[in-house]
């Protein structure tokens, strides 16, 4: 299966991968809209952390057997078998936290939505792949610092 990776010595710390995903996951797909108006405000499933000398985009692995999967109280985190995709299902989460507290890439997050908690990840922007046939936050990286290839792991 795909992933996306990334390549810390590359990244700039623009969060055009944060826009990017922001936008992707708004129900306008409108920058603008995603950024200052819709509510629920949309959230992106992947986050730079560190400074301009040293940073990284944050994102999940889809991995081969995930903790987040296996710890998941509710059933809410599940890993598509033919995909492999892992998705986090907001009807089912009862936002506990375990999921987040055992991702080793800190790649899950908890926030508050309409009242209540709900996990939310990467999910690879489901079936709409852009035109490169590559997620959003990949395709706006300036420095091709996030990466989507094939991975045997």
């Amino acid at each position: 299966m795909k992933r996306i990776y990334a390549i810390e010595s590359w990244c700039i710390n623009c969060k055009r991968c944060e826009v990017a995903c922001k936008t992707f996951h708004s129900a306008s797909r409108d920058t603008v809209k995603a950024f200052k108006t819709e509510q629920p405000s949309p959230r992106n499933r992947v986050r730079v952390e560190g400074s301009k000398l040293l940073s990284i985009a944050v994102n999940c692995r889809h991995c081969e057997h995930p903790k987040c999967v296996e710890g998941c109280i509710s059933g809410a985190m599940t890993k598509d078998p033919l995909t492999g995709v892992v998705t986090s299902n907001p009807e089912k989460c009862v936002g506990c936290r375990t999921c987040e507290s055992l991702c080793p890439f800190g790649a899950v997050r908890i926030e508050d939505i309409q009242g209540k908690g709900f996990a939310y990840k990467c999910d690879l922007c489901g079936e709409s792949l852009g035109a490169a046939g590559e997620p959003s936050c990949v395709a706006a990286c300036p420095n091709k610092a996030l990466i989507y290839v094939e991975s045997g792991c």
